[in-house]
């Protein structure tokens, strides 16, 4: 264990009507990855903010290699060698890999107020082959997959000779391959001396990466220890502070009359010659890696691609479906992949997010019926726990999991008949998804049609009744949970093109 490079030491933060951060501490030693975990609402998010100077704490103290400090903000947080790679990537996709690696430091000619960008494209080639990435400093960012964005992220704390790399849900949008990639480059940075701050719901990935872990709970500090001396049951009861004894708890259920029906469904360059059918009282699934074509099938059939051929049927009658207006009319809901962008107006209260899906329903004359709405919406809000300090605060300062919670609200809010849920549980906490999958039993037990895109495969045999696999936009392999191929190793032979 090396030196200790940063620490917090009995750090309160409070909002109005929340306490975000009650006493909470946390050390973090050179040459040390550290991983954070705790159901969403936990504080971590607070706490990476106070460490990075974008929240002042109104309690406790700040060390930097021992010396107390107070950061101004975020870029003095910076200056004292403290980096972060958030979910959501502050790149500019406009803008070269180089621009991005010295956005806010550019190096300017000698004499000149030219900007010397052979002397920034050279640093930044050395910076991404430190980590074995050979990028071309000239190229727009936004023309790079997500892995190497990410990459591009962590460039920018190698270039500043960061002390502290923190990392928030880094593999939300990664495949396997870029994942594995990732944690070879951050065990290389940990042997460089780097203390590595690594905020996970993948539980998985903590033992597979971490030397220690900390758990938090309602904006406390739960406990810290070696992370070969913790079980994932461990991590888990000390997270929702009780046990959960089934991760997946899935229902058996009878399926019914078939819900949705595409056949030979074809859009250029994204699927071909998709035909499935999907049933009430059942729950399918849809494997694949990144950039199978899952996501863009699903937005055609809800609308919000165009398609170049096939035919769409719901409950047995052939439907239209030019425009998502179309779908939500047959009963058709998509929770998205990126419920942020997508699924949700982060300005607008969790009572107006609720009640998007209803405003017509909702309204006479051009006049809508906001008693009707505030209702709903509290009765969503208790049904799906969603945690927030009333139906008037904004979306934007919840939680993720609560955020996806909204989501979900909005479209069970409708009464709609088939849900489609795109990654519906990526981002959140252990508790939270098991609240999802419980939405999820309850939907199919009243007889609807519930479709899951999942990356996490554990999830999809947990709880699907079938499972399609898809590749470079093809369906590759169906399998039944009665079938002996009804097991990560068969599904992923069919994702990856392999033989059976």
């Amino acid at each position: 264990m090396g030196d200790i490079v940063a620490e917090l030491e009995s750090i309160y933060k409070v909002f109005p009507g929340v306490t975000a951060l009650q006493n909470m501490s946390l050390q973090l030693h050179a040459g040390e990855i550290h991983g954070l975990i705790g159901e969403n609402g936990a504080g971590k998010s607070t706490l990476i903010k106070v460490l990075t100077g974008v929240h002042r704490p109104d309690g406790g103290t700040i060390y930097v290699n021992g010396q107390e400090t107070v950061f101004e903000s975020p870029l003095d947080a910076k200056h004292q060698g403290i980096a972060c790679v958030y979910q959501e990537l502050n790149i500019v996709k406009d803008m070269s890999v180089a621009d991005n690696l010295f956005l806010g430091n550019f190096t300017r000619k000698e004499g000149s107020r030219l900007l010397d960008y052979a002397s920034m494209n050279a640093r930044t080639r050395e910076v991404m082959l430190s980590m074995n990435q050979d990028i071309d400093p000239t190229v727009k960012c936004g023309l790079l997959g997500m892995g190497q964005q990410q990459m591009v992220e962590i460039g920018k704390a190698v270039l500043q000779n960061a002390k502290v790399l923190i990392l928030d849900e880094p593999t939300s949008s990664l495949g396997e391959r870029e994942a594995a990639e990732l944690f070879t480059i951050l065990n290389s940075l940990k042997a460089k001396g780097l203390a590595i701050l690594y905020v996970s719901h993948r539980l998985e990935e903590l033992f597979e990466l971490c030397d220690v872990v900390t758990v938090m709970r309602d904006a406390k500090h739960i406990i810290t220890g070696p992370m070969a001396s913790m079980s994932k049951d461990d991590l888990i009861t000390h997270m929702v502070g009780r046990s959960l004894t089934n991760l997946f708890p899935k229902q058996k259920t009878t399926p019914g009359a078939v819900a949705l029906e595409v056949r030979n469904l074809s859009s250029r360059g994204r699927f071909k010659n998709i035909s499935f059918t999907a049933r009430r009282g059942e729950i399918l699934g849809f494997a694949g890696l990144v950039g199978a074509g899952r996501t863009e099938l699903f937005r055609a059939i809800f609308g919000a691609d165009p398609v170049e051929g096939g035919e769409i049927f719901v409950n047995g009658q052939k439907v239209a479906v030019r425009m998502p207006k179309d779908a939500i009319r047959h009963g058709i809901a998509l929770l998205t992949e990126d419920r942020k962008a997508q699924g949700l107006v982060l300005a607008q209260s969790v009572e107006r997010n609720i009640s998007l899906a209803t405003l017509e329903s909702n309204s006479s004359r051009g006049f809508l019926n906001v008693r009707n709405m505030e209702a709903k919406s509290n009765e969503s809000v208790r049904r799906l726990n969603i945690k927030t300090p009333s139906i008037y605060s904004t979306v934007s300062q919840l939680s993720g999991g609560n955020q996806q919670k909204v989501v979900i609200g909005k479209w069970t809010n409708a009464e709609m008949e088939i849900y489609i849920f795109d990654e519906p549980t990526r981002g959140i906490d252990v508790g939270a998804k098991i609240e999802v999958y419980n939405v999820m039993n309850r939907l199919i037990a009243d007889g609807k049609c519930v479709i899951m895109i999942s990356s996490e495969l554990p999830e999809l045999l947990g709880m699907c009744d079938r499972v399609i696999v898809m590749r470079r936009g093809r369906i590759t392999g169906a399998m039944d949970r009665d079938d002996p191929t009804f097991n990560q190793e068969d599904i992923m032979k069919a994702a990856w093109g392999g033989v059976k």
